[in-house]
């Protein structure tokens, strides 16, 4: 009988911790389950924020995702429900174990979460994804984990949101859960160049019989390096003016590895980040509405710029 699934998801990151090259079928064995759970497990740990991919194995990109002493709310709940249900609990010393790590869990709580602690209420549910995201990585992961490990192209259907849909051949190289969605990055036939799919988005996938020879400066590690969140390109400073509410939400927290947040007075930051290209932010600026004033690049300020402009004429013009 296979484990309950909060003490294998737990499971689960601890192989990926201490062995490589671990595929679904290996993984499905160690925890006595079918691929198509083990699937399910990858996108629920992903969607919590644990950055899995798939590279002849699959791998965590960091240890970093768990930082020890901020735990979110929601952070704290989920770890507190899987020390809580573990059968390890009825067995003699490790009990005893489990109880002491809870407790010093519990004494390095952040204020805030401690504050929500005391209002929340329990639960014993773990949601099994079901949405159609989950469904269609799912419904793909296998045959992109196969076409990974065996160096074998695939034909793609595949709906852009530029172009409609699309037939193409691609190299696949890694898998990878970012911004709420599961992505794999190939190198592109069609367009003589590596791109990054959104796995919903793929309508049909299929192996061919062709092998491709795997590039080694291409890595899951280094290729989203610098990016705001998925695209990529030449690295570019982008400085950022935030006043009022919007300057005390950067302040806040942390948005970038690379940025730098300068108070220029209880209600306004200089905001400074080097990424990759600037259409991801653009859309992240547009949020804050008139409380953000770009301060450099030129191009990025102009881009805003026009589409303020189009903005002031769709609803002035009545």
């Amino acid at each position: 009988m296979g484990m309950a699934k909060y003490d294998r998801l737990l499971y689960i990151l601890n192989l990926l911790r201490s062995r490589r090259s671990l595929n679904a079928r290996r993984l499905a064995e160690e925890c006595r389950v079918t691929e198509r759970s083990i699937y399910r497990d990858l996108i629920s740990l992903s969607e919590a924020n644990i950055p899995i991919y798939y590279d002849n194995g699959y791998k965590l990109a960091s240890t970093n995702f768990l930082p020890p002493l901020n735990f979110t709310f929601d952070e704290y709940t989920c770890l507190r429900l899987a020390l809580e249900s573990t059968p390890l609990l009825k067995a003699g010393r490790k009990a005893e174990t489990l109880r002491q790590v809870k407790a010093k869990i519990d004494c390095c709580l952040p204020e805030a979460t401690r504050e929500m602690r005391k209002t929340a209420l329990d639960t014993a549910h773990i949601d099994i994804d079901t949405t159609v995201t989950g469904r269609a990585a799912a419904r793909f992961y296998g045959s992109l984990e196969r076409a990974i490990s065996d160096q074998v192209s695939v034909e793609l259907e595949y709906d852009t949101i530029d172009h409609g849909l699309t037939r193409r051949t691609v190299d696949p190289y890694f898998i990878i859960f970012r911004r709420h969605a599961f992505y794999f990055v190939a190198y592109c036939h069609l367009r003589n160049d590596f791109r990054t799919f959104r796995i919903d988005r793929v309508r049909s996938l299929k192996l061919t019989d062709s092998k491709f020879t795997r590039r080694k400066d291409i890595s899951a590690s280094a290729y989203f390096e610098g990016s705001w969140e998925l695209h990529h390109g030449e690295p570019v400073e982008v400085v950022v003016e935030f006043r009022g509410r919007a300057a005390r939400v950067v302040a806040g927290s942390t948005h970038h590895p690379s940025e730098v947040v300068e108070p220029l007075d209880q209600d306004r930051v200089i905001y400074r980040v080097t990424i990759r290209g600037i259409e991801e932010i653009r859309r992240w600026l547009l949020g804050f509405g008139t409380d953000a004033e770009v301060l450099a690049p030129e191009e990025l300020r102009r881009e805003l710029g026009l589409i303020g402009l189009d903005l002031v004429g769709k609803y002035h013009s009545r």
